[in-house]
């Protein structure tokens, strides 16, 4: 049995698990000019709660402040909150709802999951790797590349913007 089937199978992992938003990170990259160069950046207000019913029963949700954008260069984060990116006004959340996975061998899952970007929904399934932390927490770690046109995130100053962007999430859960 691998590792990740041994944790969703032990009676301490069934129940709640809320997000340590202190001990996560939800980070993106971003290809411009033409993918001579990266953006990199974070958001950095996020929460999110999971729940394990038996080990092929798992659900979840992260809620992200769209506004909390931060690639380190205040006129382009304003830029990225603005209607033609992130629209914040109008559309203050990103969120990650997870509907199911199972245990994909060794520290790995598969998890059946959707992200919703103003407004509009699209199916994200992401590999995620489970480690089970010395506190009592557990560790999911993931990278995957979404189009962000298909999200409308649609700003593209002269071409520069690439469409492709990568993320990656660190999040800490801890039983309820």
């Amino acid at each position: 049995m691998s590792s990740v089937a041994t944790f969703l199978s032990s009676p301490k992992a069934v129940g709640t698990w809320n997000l340590d938003p202190g001990q996560s990170s939800i980070r993106f990259e971003n290809g411009t000019m033409w993918g001579a160069l990266k953006v990199r950046g974070a958001f950095t207000e996020f929460t999110g709660s999971g729940e394990i019913k038996d080990d092929k029963t798992v659900s979840g949700r992260v809620d992200i402040k769209a506004a909390s954008i931060n690639t380190g260069l205040g006129t382009r984060d304003h830029d990225l909150r603005r209607s033609n990116f992130f629209n914040t006004d109008h559309y203050p959340d990103i969120t990650v709802v997870v509907s199911g996975g199972e245990p994909a061998g060794g520290d790995v899952a598969r998890l059946d999951a959707e992200l919703t970007v103003k407004g509009i929904t699209g199916p994200l399934p992401l590999k995620v790797e489970v480690s089970p932390l010395d506190d009592g927490g557990v560790r999911l770690t993931t990278e995957t590349t979404v189009t962000r046109k298909q999200f409308a995130v649609e700003g593209n100053f002269l071409g520069m913007v690439g469409n492709k962007t990568k993320l990656k999430a660190s999040l800490v859960f801890r039983p309820a």
